[in-house]
């Protein structure tokens, strides 16, 4: 079960991120050690070449490896990205931006996710294309709620 529910993931990005509402990012689910949220097209997000632009992927992953944490640690609010590795795989379509994250590893302090990104060039298209693969890391601050970690390390998301 997860530690967030969707709306207290949403208030989080509403008061503390707005860039998401900038960048039209929205969750579509969160569930124990997983994620997925969606950037809407935006023509203004479109580099040079037809394609959504890099850092907007990057953004949309970033999310995407927080809202995974939270749903194994709850609403700790600082935690933080100390890593991120991307690989562009193919050009996205225009469309949407989808994003599917899971949680790979974690520990007292550190959590591995990775993220698949996925262009869709119509919302709900079934062809999906994986564009993009990244894996991050995520730290949370010392002493998180310890029945939160205890619990994760229950259902062995933790370790």
């Amino acid at each position: 079960m997860s530690r967030i529910s969707l709306p207290e993931f949403n208030a989080i990005l509403d008061r503390e991120l707005p860039i998401t509402r900038l960048l039209g990012i929205h969750t579509e689910a969160i569930t124990h050690g997983q994620g997925r949220l969606r950037m809407a097209y935006n023509p203004d997000l479109v580099r040079p070449g037809g394609t959504v632009a890099g850092p907007a992927m990057m953004a949309l992953a970033d999310v995407a490896m927080y809202a995974v944490v939270l749903s194994l640690l709850g609403p700790v609010e600082l935690a933080v990205t100390t890593n991120l590795h991307i690989n562009f795989l193919r050009k996205p379509a225009p469309g949407d931006i989808l994003a599917e994250a899971h949680a790979l590893k974690g520990g007292k302090r550190l959590t591995v996710v990775e993220v698949e990104l996925y262009s869709e060039a119509t919302p709900g298209d079934v062809d999906r294309t994986l564009v993009a693969h990244v894996t991050g890391t995520y730290s949370a601050p010392p002493n998180p709620d310890p029945a939160a970690v205890s619990r994760a390390i229950e259902v062995g998301a933790w370790e």
